[in-house]
């Protein structure tokens, strides 16, 4: 019917990646705020929480590629719709890895260069975010390419940290568990900064081939 055809139109995925990368900043902001006032005793709680907002995230990529299994026509190619998605959703898991080992590895206090790094987690997530919300109109925008190459500036950051820290951790540490525990979270933390970039060149890409 036409109001079925109507509604179809009404499908809107370039607002589907925002709430997607909105998804991720959420995760973010709780990744910050947890190991920022750390409280091992909350930590389920806490987990629980960032666990229904990987969920809801989850839920936004089956929709979008139920809706995209039912379209004739898209506003970007398929397999970049998919590929977006997927890697958008990736953001969100990776970041609640994170707290998910800092749960099982029974973490109690928190090495300092955990709060930079989750602050420049948070700062990737939100130029990922102002970027995509630019996507729509990445014809005419003046903006979008500022805000991929501060993504990109922003892992750079959490790379010089990541040396840093790790190399603070084998002239400090002289826990083996210690060490490796946190060896395994600085690794993820890095991921965290990746799975942002990954989405940038992605859309770098689209960009590119759609031009």
């Amino acid at each position: 019917t036409g109001n079925d055809m109507a509604k179809k139109r009404d499908y809107d995925y370039f607002e589907m990646f925002v709430k997607g990368v909105a998804y991720s900043c959420k995760a973010a902001q709780m990744l910050e705020e947890t190991l920022g006032h750390f409280d091992p005793d909350s930590l389920q709680i806490k987990l629980k929480d960032l666990h229904a907002v990987e969920h809801g995230a989850d839920i936004l990529k089956h929709d979008m590629m139920k809706e995209l299994a039912r379209a004739f026509i898209t506003p970007i190619e398929r397999e970049d719709i998919i590929l977006l998605s997927q890697e958008i959703d990736n953001v969100t898991d990776t970041i609640e890895d994170v707290l998910m080992r800092v749960y099982m590895y029974n973490v109690l206090s928190i090495r300092d260069e955990a709060s930079e790094f989750t602050a420049i987690i948070l700062q990737c997530c939100n130029a990922l975010e102002d970027a995509m919300k630019e996507f729509h109109n990445f014809r005419k925008s003046s903006s979008i390419n500022e805000n991929i190459v501060e993504v990109n500036r922003l892992e750079e950051t959490g790379d010089a940290l990541y040396s840093r820290a790790v190399r603070r951790l084998y002239t400090t540490c002289r826990e083996p568990i210690e060490l490796m525990v946190w060896r395994d979270l600085f690794d993820r933390m890095e991921k965290c900064c990746d799975a942002c970039e990954h989405v940038a060149n992605i859309m770098e890409s689209i960009i590119m081939k759609n031009s």
